[in-house]
């Protein structure tokens, strides 16, 4: 297809393609001649693509180029290249570690990786992004006065790897390395609000059912 053709199916004009090409978030299309190119269903894919990143997840341009390098690097196998490109999306600060509730989240957390047998999880605590997350999230818990550890993340830690199981049941229909990569990153940006709502739709009706609306 041609580019008018392309603005037309992905709903994105042509100067904001234009402008992803040149940031190399779109790749280049194949030369007709020195002032036509042509494009096709791998463009339309990547270009929904960049527009969720952008439009959706709210990144910024240089955060969405180095996450395209990571799902586009196929001297990568497939968890690295994965791993690579979700841990580029933004993640929390560096908590703490002087702070003592900080200290007590990575016990907790540490023991729940151990209960649950997660082994690569263990083996990344020092550099994975949801690690620190979730000893950010912790340790602000226990800030409160709410004694959140081992025993109680387990019960949602096991819901959250079957989750992970569906999510990757679906990357895997895909059929390229680039598109399972890039169903990933997708996943993370699109799923999650949605998982969110299904768990707070999940409350009220768990709310409802247990008390009634008096």
């Amino acid at each position: 297809m041609r580019l008018a053709e392309l603005s037309r199916r992905s709903g994105v004009s042509t100067a904001t393609i234009k402008y992803y090409l040149r940031e190399g978030l779109l790749p280049s299309g194949r030369q007709v001649n020195t002032t036509t190119a042509e494009y096709d269903d791998e463009h339309l894919r990547r270009l929904r693509l960049v527009r969720a990143m952008i439009q959706v997840g709210r990144l910024p341009v240089a955060t969405v180029r180095e996450v395209l390098g990571h799902v586009d690097d196929d001297s990568l196998g497939r968890t690295i290249r994965l791993g690579a490109a979700l841990w580029a999306l933004p993640q929390v600060p560096e908590p703490d570690e002087e702070d003592e509730y900080v200290q007590a989240a990575h016990r907790e957390v540490a023991e729940l990786l151990e209960t649950l047998g997660w082994t690569n999880a263990k083996a990344l605590t020092t550099i994975s992004p949801a690690y620190r997350s979730l000893v950010v999230g912790v340790a602000a818990f226990r800030r409160l006065g709410y004694d959140w550890g081992a025993e109680l993340l387990a019960p949602y830690a096991r819901l959250m790897h079957q989750a992970a199981v569906l999510d990757l049941d679906f990357v895997e229909t895909h059929p390229s390395e680039a598109e399972k990569a890039e169903t990933a990153v997708l996943g993370a940006i699109l799923n999650e609000p949605v998982l969110r709502a299904l768990h707070r739709l999940a409350q009220e009706e768990e709310s409802a059912r247990r008390y009634g609306f008096e």
